[in-house]
Parts: structure tokens; sequence; C-alpha cells
């Protein structure tokens, strides 16, 4: 990837031109239940929600002052760990009553307000650093503008555009052109996701070649440091200390050869639109093997108990109340993972339903783990060898990703043989 090649991209663009088609925010309020979270979440995006506290006053609300009212990010894990809690097992009910803010980790620094000529290199540079959503104005369109912007706003819109706001936010204090209003009451927001950036980016790929058809393991991509469980570990101890980024936990298998191999995993992705009831009484009943494989698959159904869920809860219909509750006999299905093959008991490996995690070899391109992790919406994708199909190596999220695009050019060379592949795969993306 050339300097200018480099330039073109991140910093000619502006945050703003990922906004375009974006709804407007509707702040998600930390006093609403955990079963008006379920239903938001299921139409977000990274599998969460943005969760806000109240305003306590009428007027103009500056920077600084939106920010101090943002409490944190809500998952699909967050929500199945808090359920999977003896007293929430007890009393469905009252779990799904229970306001958000008992339930969100706080985390005031997940989210952060720019200014929509901020530049996307410096967009990049916070979500590298853990922030996973950028709050952007709606009230200007700068379509057409971006590149002329960002070259007056690296060099002269550099006034604080709001006196209070805080010096760490980098771009959010720039001004705007006179053509756009000030800040006012009625000013509008939307929420870019790392996942808008990234599909921004795999649009762009030919400026960045040829850095997309390396391999992610020359350009750093992997992080070795990832959560895991054993298989024949119970699964609640996925849940003894949440991640954060990725919000998701590897269940290994202990080959004979002493190698751990992946079969599933317990995250914020896997468990995004489930039955979350379902998926919280066999996070707390089952092992990790039997809550990621299927556990009727594994398990006498004479062994397992009734448990009671509200029938309105399934297929993310939870927070429509309603329903008559009555008990039913878990299983897999009812939290979305399927079998692909009834008899596993013939073969292990032959099982590969919903549950089975979303992988690459370290030797495939940054390209084409990109559009993995678009197509099927994910936040990671786990890598293992490249001689074996499940022996795990790493894993590769978005903050992993956004460092290795933002890297000086070096003498990566890119594999030829997969170049056709890659293309392939980015071409289904955009289809």
């Amino acid at each position: 990837m050339t300097e200018s090649a480099m330039a073109s991209v991140f910093l000619y663009h502006v945050v703003a031109d990922l906004t375009v088609g974006k709804p407007e925010l509707v702040e998600f309020c930390e006093t609403e239940t955990v079963e008006a979270a379920i239903k938001a979440i299921g139409d977000s995006t990274e599998c969460g929600i943005p969760v806000w506290k109240r305003k306590t006053h009428a007027g103009i609300e500056n920077t600084e002052m939106r920010q101090q009212r943002f409490v944190g990010i809500l998952n699909s894990l967050d929500i199945v760990a808090f359920f999977a809690k003896s007293e929430c097992l007890e009393d469905h009910d009252k779990a799904l009553k229970t306001p958000v803010s008992e339930v969100v980790t706080h985390n005031n620094s997940l989210l952060r307000q720019v200014d929509p000529g901020t530049r996307l290199i410096d967009a990049l540079e916070m979500m590298k650093h853990g922030v996973k959503r950028l709050l952007v104005r709606k009230s200007v369109v700068w379509q057409g503008m971006s590149k002329r912007f960002s070259i007056l706003y690296n060099g002269k819109w550099l006034k604080n555009m709001d006196t209070s706001s805080s010096s760490n936010n980098l771009g959010a204090s720039s001004n705007r052109p006179s053509s756009s209003t000030t800040t006012s009451a009625r000013d509008k927001f939307c929420c870019l996701s790392r996942e808008d950036v990234i599909r921004f980016l795999i649009g762009c790929l030919g400026a960045l070649a040829p850095l997309p058809l390396s391999s992610i393991s020359s350009v750093g991509a992997i992080n070795p440091n990832y959560n895991s469980i054993e298989a024949t570990s119970a699964a609640i101890e996925a849940t003894q200390k949440l991640p954060e980024d990725p919000s998701a936990i590897a269940v290994l298998e202990q080959s004979q050869d002493g190698q751990y191999k992946i079969i599933g995993e317990i995250s914020a992705s896997k468990l995004w639109k489930c039955d979350h009831l379902a998926a919280a009484w066999a996070l707390a009943n089952l092992s990790g093997g039997q809550f990621v494989m299927g556990v009727e698959d594994n398990v006498s159904s004479r062994s397992l108990k009734d448990f009671s869920v509200n029938q309105a809860a399934g297929n993310n219909n939870l927070a429509n109340g309603g329903g008559s509750t009555k008990p039913k006999k878990f299983s897999s299905r009812s939290i979305g993972f399927n079998a692909a093959n009834p008899s596993l008991a013939v073969s292990r490996s032959m099982y590969r339903g919903r549950s089975a995690p979303l992988t690459c070899k370290v030797t495939s391109s940054l390209a084409a783990v990109m559009a993995q992790m678009l197509s099927h919406r994910a936040t990671h994708v786990w890598v293992t060898e490249d001689e074996s199909d499940d022996v795990l190596v790493g894993v590769v999220g978005y903050a992993d990703i956004m460092v290795a695009v933002t890297k000086q050019p070096s003498s990566v060379v890119p594999s030829p043989a997969r170049s056709t592949e890659n293309s392939a795969i980015v071409n289904d993306v955009h289809n």
C-alpha cells in the first residue's frame, strides 16, 4: 500500500461519508427493562445497543454533557449471563422486568461523539483503542465535499466547536463551515459501528492494495489472546469474566495428541437473536460442549429437566409480552442451534449446524476475513492452523483489522493463488 493510496482513503474521507442512509439514533435509556433490550438488540448492529442515562434538563446539550450520559453497550451475552443467575432462573418475569442499568457493564469510553468532518484516519485511531461506536451529527451533509473539507480540517478548521468539549475526543471539537447550523436541541445524530467502517473499507480494497491480499498472519492481524473454556467444563464458567472485545469465548476440545480444537463458541454473535431464557438455562445446567454442539446429541433426554419458558419468548419475540407459560423440554434448537446431521452419534466431526464457529486459516487473506465478518454479521473470526480445520491459533476482531489496515507500507507480498478467491468473496458481500 503506497502513502498516496493510504492518504486517498484515510485522509480524504471523513466520517460523514459513512453516514449516508444511517437511521437517526433513538436513545435506549438505562431505565428500560431487559425485555425491551432484547428486542432492541435484535434490530441492532454488532449484536449490542448503546445505553444512555435520561436527560436531566431541557435545552442545549454540549458534547461533554452528552458523553457523560452514555453508560455502556449491552449485548446478548450480557443478558444471557444475567438470566443464568439462580435468582433469574427461579423468577423469569422479575428478570425480564429488571432495569437495564443493573445488567449493562458501565464503560463510558466505548462511544465518542465526533464531528461529521472528522477524518477517517482519526476515527480508525479511536476504534483501534477501544471505541466501538461513533456518534455523528446528521444535520450536515458532506457529499462531494469530503476531500476538500478534510484538507481544510487538517490545517484550518481546528477552533473548538464546543468550548466544553473533552480534549480526548479526536476530531469532535473541529468547527464546521458556515453553511451548517449551530448546535441546537433539534440536532439529530446517527451511530456508526465498527461494522460500518469495515463495510466502507471493503469497498476501497483496490486503493489499499496489496495489503488486502496479504495473509492475516503476515500483517499481524491474529490476536493470540482469547478467552476459552474446555468442552467438559460447565458452560457457566464462560460468564465468570465476560470478555470485552470480541465478546466471545471459544469452546475447546483436547485431542489425543494434546492439541486444542475449537468445536464452538459462546458469544454475543451466536446468541444475538436466540431465545435468551432457553440459552440461560442451558448455560447454567450444561457443559460447554453440550451447549454448543446440541444437547440432544450428547445427553439422554431422560436426564434433562423441564423448564418453564414464556412461549412468546422464542425467536426474539420475548419483548412483545403475552403468551402462556408452560414447561417444555430443552432443545438446542430453542436457542437457535440446529444440527446439520441428526445422527451425530456416528461422528461428532460431521456436526456443522448454526453453532459451528466461524473460522479461517492463518494463511487467509485480510480481504477474505473482512468479507467473512460482514457476510455473517460477526464481530470476529477464529483462526486455525493451515494444516488443520480445528486447531485454534487465535482470533481476528474488528480492532485487529483496523490496526492492520492503518499500518505503514511494508514489503508484505500478497499470495497470487488467493487473489481470485478473495475477489469472489468480496463480490458476494457486495451482492
